[in-house]
């Protein structure tokens, strides 16, 4: 049986990269009148909440908006076809009130993914992960990292050219293992000082170059807790553009020994029985999160596997 997917991943979009190298890709998006746009500033989306009470939901633009016909080419970006309507990504510009755009509509703000995130559908999630992801690449590598020139946006918005030496960037994530250690009944939990009172999760960390996932494994929980990791076992990964992360998620088994914090990522890190966190002894994190589904992952176990 399939596992279902993480939040923030899915089938949730036709990406069509074939579509990327189409000369006249922009055209067809405005000759169609079904193309929807979906428009951000900075890292912020244009949602729409209709009524007081409904959910928050993205502020699709049609065609004849004046945010969508005034903007350059270069600020469009082709993401796929989203619920079977062709999507584009509208760049607005930054630093410009939300006041200032022509005909912004009753009840249209511009928001963060992060608090929100709890609040959308799996697909509207999936879809804004992906476009604030692709728009902090962007903006990031405006300048080639060669030879310092400016580049130019390509393949509709998913490279950059440079104007001066020809290369080429595409967009990059960044590989980051995060792993539920557990030895006997017992699950490896750490906290971060500027995490909510009582908040603990799993541990994680960023693999560096030369390093396989597993060697990363076992170097951050050393790193971080003071605990040796023997078997390592994958389990699932994430997407996580916060900012542009690609969470993977593994178990791994422990060893005996009184874990304590190592650097000054961590402030405390503890051995919890599935009785402690199925009691409410400690904040999970969000239900959203790669790690609370690990912990949950563990916790259905009872000690089977």
């Amino acid at each position: 049986m399939t596992q279902p997917g993480n939040f923030f991943s899915g089938e949730y979009l036709d990406r069509r990269a074939e579509e990327r190298v189409a000369a006249d890709w922009l055209a067809a998006a405005r000759n169609d009148a079904g193309t929807r746009y979906l428009a951000m500033q900075g890292t912020a989306t244009l949602m729409r909440a209709d009524a007081a009470g409904e959910p928050t939901r993205i502020a699709f633009l049609q065609p004849a908006d004046p945010r969508v016909a005034e903007a350059p080419p270069e600020r469009l970006v082709l993401m796929g076809w989203f619920q079977q309507a062709r999507c584009v990504l509208v760049e607005l510009e930054p630093g410009v009130p939300e006041s200032d755009h022509a005909q912004a509509a009753l009840g249209e703000q511009f928001a963060e993914l992060r608090p929100l995130a709890c609040t959308l559908t799996a697909e509207d999630a999936g879809l804004l992960a992906y476009a604030r992801a692709l728009t902090i690449w962007r903006s990031t590598h405006r300048f080639c990292g060669r030879c310092g020139a400016a580049t130019v946006s390509t393949r509709a918005g998913h490279a950059r050219h440079c104007s001066r030496c020809d290369h080429e960037s595409f967009p990059r994530i960044d590989p980051a293992i995060i792993v539920l250690v557990r030895h006997g009944e017992r699950a490896l939990l750490g906290r971060q000082p500027s995490w909510p009172p009582g908040r603990y999760s799993t541990i994680a960390g960023f693999v560096e170059p030369g390093e396989s996932l597993e060697d990363a494994v076992r170097r951050e929980v050393r790193e971080e807790a003071s605990i040796t990791v023997g078997a390592v076992r994958y389990h699932s990964s994430q997407p996580w553009p916060f900012p542009s992360a690609l969470m993977l998620g593994f178990l791994a088994d422990g060893e005996a020994g009184q874990p304590h914090a190592q650097d000054e990522e961590l402030e405390d890190v503890q051995w919890f029985t599935r009785e402690q966190v199925r009691s409410g002894e400690i904040l999970l994190p969000p239900a959203e999160s790669i790690s609370r589904r690990l912990i949950e992952h563990w916790l259905q176990q009872d000690g089977s596997g």
